[in-house]
C-alpha cells in the first residue's frame, strides 16, 4: 500500500510487438487520472510486487496462450498476488470479435484467475502491423490478416471500472 495515497496499482504486461504495452499504459493513465496511483511496467522487469496494493496483469495472446512474460510474472509472484485485488486482460484477436462480444480467458489465464480469486478479466482486440517480430506474425501479415483492432474506449471504460472498485465514497481505499 502507498500510505497517504491509498492503493498503488501495478499494471504488469507481457508483449512482443508493443500493442499490449500500449493497452497497459492506457490502463495506468486512466487509473492515475481517476486518482488511483498506478504504473505500467514490463512483467519481466518486476522483481517485487509486494509494494502494490492491487495488480493488473496483461498478456498478448499467441496461439491460445498468454505471453510468456505474463505467465512467468503470475507464477513468480503468486504469493504476493494472493489476497490482493487482481485483474487480468488479454489482447490479441485480429478481428472485431473482442468489441462485439465477451471473450473468455484462455485456459491458463482461467486457472490463474481461479487460484488467485481474481476480480475479473477482459479480452481486447490486438494489433499486428508491418515490421512485427516473429515468423508467425510475418505469415499472418502476408495473408492480409493484420491491422489494429484495439478499442481505446473499451480499455478506458474497463480501467475506470477498476478505479471505481478501488475507491469508496470518493476516497482511495
Amino acid at each position: 500500500m502507498d500510505g497517504k495515497d491509498g492503493v498503488k496499482v501495478l499494471v504488469a504486461y507481457g508483449t512482443t510487438n508493443g500493442a499490449t504495452a500500449e493497452i497497459a499504459e492506457t490502463v495506468a493513465e486512466v487509473l492515475n487520472r481517476e486518482g488511483v496511483p498506478a504504473e505500467a511496467r514490463p512483467a519481466r522487469s518486476v522483481s517485487d510486487a509486494a509494494a502494490y496494493g492491487a495488480v493488473v496483469v496483461g498478456g498478448a495472446l499467441y496461439a491460445g496462450r498468454w505471453h510468456k512474460d505474463a505467465r512467468r510474472f503470475v507464477r513468480r509472484h503468486r504469493g504476493e498476488l494472493a489476497g490482493r485485488p487482481v485483474w487480468f486482460f488479454s489482447s490479441g484477436p485480429l478481428d472485431t470479435s473482442a468489441s462485439e462480444r465477451e471473450i473468455p480467458p484462455v485456459p491458463g489465464v482461467q486457472r490463474a484467475m481461479t487460484e488467485l480469486d481474481a476480480v475479473g478479466h477482459v479480452t481486447f482486440g490486438g494489433r499486428l502491423e508491418e515490421g512485427a517480430r516473429g515468423r508467425v506474425a510475418r505469415m499472418i501479415l502476408r495473408s492480409g490478416k493484420g491491422g489494429d483492432f484495439r478499442d481505446t474506449t473499451a480499455v478506458e471504460s474497463w480501467a475506470t471500472g477498476i478505479a471505481k472498485e478501488l475507491t469508496a465514497d470518493g476516497e482511495t481505499i
